[in-house]
């Protein structure tokens, strides 16, 4: 589904950023921009930015379901400083999923902003999930029979008697002699 992507454009509050950037909202069902002005408000100005296209697979379905279970079902969007300078920020990509969301986290290198899912793109996500979902049953994996308390087999250790050990301790070589 193409999604339209709104980042408001605010003063920055700092003198090291002359403006602080947010992505306010999703238009579901837009056609393709290139950072086209909505609205102005004194100094805030909201953009569309551009329309991605949100897509749903069929191995994230656990994670979709995670996110409709939050308080304020979201989508994420995924921006980044762009290398040419032409525009303020590159759109990279919109999810569903918060996992997907998390790893693009962890990069340090892309901002993620948390958007609000409309009520119809709700329904649309609910409605895959519903199809497509299948819960996995949890299986406890089971202990091994080997006793680990016994001898234990490995260089260097102690227990393990042999004529001549090169990664023993001097003081162990010590009491071999004695």
């Amino acid at each position: 589904m193409p999604l339209g992507i709104v980042v408001r454009r605010t003063p920055g509050v700092t003198r090291w950023a002359a403006y602080a950037w947010r992505a306010a909202a999703i238009l579901p069902g837009a056609r393709d921009a290139d950072w086209v002005e909505l609205r102005r408000e004194g100094e805030a100005v909201e953009f569309h930015a551009a329309t991605l296209t949100l897509e749903l697979h069929g191995s994230d379905t656990e994670a979709y379901a995670h996110g409709l279970a939050a308080r304020v079902p979201s989508v994420y969007v995924v921006m980044r400083q762009p290398e040419d300078g032409e525009r303020p920020l590159d759109m990279v990509l919109v999810t569903a999923s918060p996992y997907e969301a998390q790893d693009y986290c962890d990069n340090g290198e892309d901002i993620v902003e948390k958007v609000p899912m409309t009520t119809g793109l709700v329904a649309w996500v609910q409605d895959f999930v519903d199809a497509f979902h299948k819960e996995e049953e949890f299986v406890k994996r089971q202990r091994d029979k080997t006793r680990v308390d016994l001898k234990q087999d490995g260089i260097g250790d102690p227990r393990v008697a042999k004529p001549a050990d090169i990664y023993a301790s001097p003081r162990l070589k010590r009491e071999r002699l004695i």
